[in-house]
Formats: C-alpha cells, structure tokens, sequence
C-alpha cells in the first residue's frame, strides 16, 4: 500500500502477530483487500461483492488527516485522529489509475490540448503529504515565482499545499492555508462533494467567476444538489464532523523530550519581545481572534496560493486574498517527523518551501529585519516546539 495507514485496532492478534514476524506480505493486494474488508485502513471503506471480491472503495476524511503511532510496524499503530498522513502520495495514487479521462475531460475545460500523460506528471509532480484541490477549479498546475522578500526561491513549483494538521482549530475562525476558503465546515462540504463526489450539496457563487476559475464556472462546480434530500449522504454528516474536528486539541510536546526547557525560557522573551511574533500569533491560541489572515505583501512572500483562493473582503471594500495567521499549537510534531518516514520529515508552510523551523526562523529574521543572533534563532525555534 502506498503509505496508506494501518489502525492496530481493527486487527485480529494473530494478524498484529504475523505482522510483526514479517509474515504478511502488505505489498500483495490480496492483503490489502483483507485488512480494507477488516476496515483497518485508514480513510478507506470498501464495498464488496457476496463472492468477497472487492466492488468499489470510497474516501473518508481519514485518508489524509489521520495517522497512526508505528506501534506494531511503520505505518501500522493505533489510530491518531486529525494529525496529516504527510507520507501519503496522494499524487501518486491517482496517477496509477488506469483511466485518467474524466480527470482530463475536467482540466480541459481550462486547457484544451492537456493530455493524459501530461495529467499523469502533474500528479506525480505533488510528492507525499501534499494534495492541490484547487487544480480541478482553475487548472494551474505550478506556481511560476515562488517569491521570499523579493527573491525567486523556486521556478514553476507543483501547486499543490501539505495536507493540514485538523487539530487545535477551536477558538479561532481561519483554518486553511488561504483564507478565503473559511473554516472546516465550508472545507469538508466543499471536499466531500466537489472533490470526492460523494452525494450532497455544495453551494459557493464566488465559483462563477471564469477568471479566477474556469473549471469551476462551467462544470458549475460552486451549484452542485441533488433533487431528492433523501438521498443526501453529506450534509446530514456536517454539524458532527465540524464539532468533532473542533473538540481535537493539539498534541502537547514533552520537556526535554520534544524541546530544550531552559532555551524554550528564553525564546519566550523573544517571541513576544524582539521576534514581533505575538503580534500575530497570540497566546493561547497562536493565532489571531477574528479574521486571521494577512495579504502576500505583509507577508512579502509571493500570493500565487492565496489568490487561488476566494477572495475577501478588505477595509476599503476591494477583493483581497492572504494567508491566514497559522495555529503553531503542536507544529513540533512536523519537526520532530513524529509518525512520518524519515524522508518525510518536516515542511512548513503552505507549499513546504521550508525544510525546518530554523528555516522558517531564518526567513523571518530577513524579511522582516529582525537582527536575531544564532542563538536567538536557536532559543526561539525550541520556544515553538514547545507550544
């Protein structure tokens, strides 16, 4: 299985104990269909025939914001709820199905010469942990600048963001990476029907616009129902799947462990002092109360994420796009690559443009002129880590 996730729960002993000699072969299919049938996998449900060959298969949230604790083997371990499966090639699995055509169909609706092997490479341009939903709204597969404080750091980069963490989102309003998408709520309805297909309404009139989104405006992706209610097997799921998502808090780290106690001490100072940190991610929350993002120039990095998104509303009445103030209750889990393969460690920010906090630390320090020294950086970065 390609770093899909396996919940120990759901295994019968002698399964957990096969495992763990190295007597199943998890690469065979026939496993997988059992451990699938055994409902084990992570974020899969799958139907089966009365002769028990597999029918169909069908997505949940878990399929990438779920993950588990490697207890029994890597990838297999009790079930972690709301953390991404940032070893998921999400990219890479759709690029393995043997009929691409209804996703070409759709992104022909932006560029009609797009061909399925061009498809194909676009998907597997993504790499583990990140997904670009918005590709199937507007079409554009890569960034063509990415910009920090005025300096090109990565030409014609893959579109596609990390999978976000769905923990410690209570308290504030903003939860993806670009503001004008909204809260989870807006975000689950929006990827259950318009992305997975499942059966339900979603309604976004901002879709109708054929400039920012020329896939969405004429597959009328923002005015998608079904006529009888009845039949509707999303909307009733919302209200409890918000409130479940909302009652997830973040992982706290463990002193001296996951962070250096004494140089966290000092970082605190730093954060609220010469790093302007709090300015905008305040305690507790780590993020702003009310409408918590910020345009591309405040941030002075490039807006190519943020103006892919919906667009708000900005103090003079214009159409703005940002990003919003991220939540960093949690974020060592990303540097310390808890629960990820070692070569999927880290990344941060929308896109993962950076490898470590010291990166982020390191970029910030310039942008914003912030003249920290290397052990500024270095208590500041284990301050974070202890959020």
């Amino acid at each position: 299985m390609p770093r899909l996730k396996v919940d120990s729960d759901a295994l019968p002993p002698a399964v957990i104990e096969a495992i763990k000699k190295g007597k199943i072969n998890l690469d065979d299919p026939t496993v997988t269909r059992l451990l699938i049938k055994l409902k084990a996998v992570l974020g899969v449900v799958g139907f089966f025939n009365q002769d028990g060959t597999l029918r169909s298969v069908g997505l949940t949230c878990a399929v990438c914001h779920s993950t588990v604790d490697n207890s029994i083997a890597p990838s297999i371990g009790r079930r972690i709820d709301g953390l991404a499966n940032h070893d998921l090639n999400v990219g890479a699995i759709a690029a393995s199905a043997p009929n691409l055509q209804p996703v070409v169909d759709l992104l022909r609706l932006a560029d009609p010469g797009i061909t399925a092997a061009q498809v194909r490479a676009v998907l597997n341009s993504w790499g583990p942990g990140k997904f670009d939903a918005e590709l199937f709204l507007d079409g554009k597969a890569f960034n063509p600048e990415q910009v920090t404080n005025g300096v090109v750091t990565g030409r014609n980069v893959p579109g596609a963001t990390l999978i976000p963490n769905a923990r410690g989102l209570a308290g504030h309003n903003l939860h993806t990476w670009t503001g004008g998408w909204g809260t989870v709520s807006y975000w689950n309805a929006f990827v259950a029907v318009d992305e997975l297909h499942g059966k339900g309404t979603f309604f976004d009139e901002r879709f109708d616009n054929p400039a920012q989104f020329p896939i969405a405006a004429k597959a009328k992706l923002g005015h998608v129902s079904i006529d009888d209610p009845d039949s509707d097997r999303v909307t009733s799921k919302l209200g409890a799947l918000q409130f479940y998502q909302l009652a997830l808090p973040a992982l706290k780290p463990r002193p001296g462990i996951d962070f250096d106690p004494d140089a966290a001490e000092r970082g605190d100072e730093l954060f609220s002092g010469k790093a302007n940190c709090n300015s905008c991610h305040r305690e507790p929350l780590w993020t702003e109360p009310g409408w918590n993002q910020h345009t591309p120039a405040e941030m002075k990095i490039d807006g190519f994420e943020a103006r892919r998104a919906p667009a708000s509303i900005d103090a003079q009445g214009r159409a703005a796009h940002g990003y919003r103030t991220m939540n960093l209750a949690g974020v060592f889990v990303r540097e310390r690559g808890l629960f990820m393969l070692p070569q999927d460690k880290g990344s941060f920010y929308h896109d993962g443009r950076f490898k470590t906090l010291l990166d982020v630390v390191n970029s910030y320090d310039a942008r914003f002129n912030l003249t920290l020294s290397n052990q500024e950086k270095h208590d500041l970065v284990e301050y974070l880590k202890s959020l």
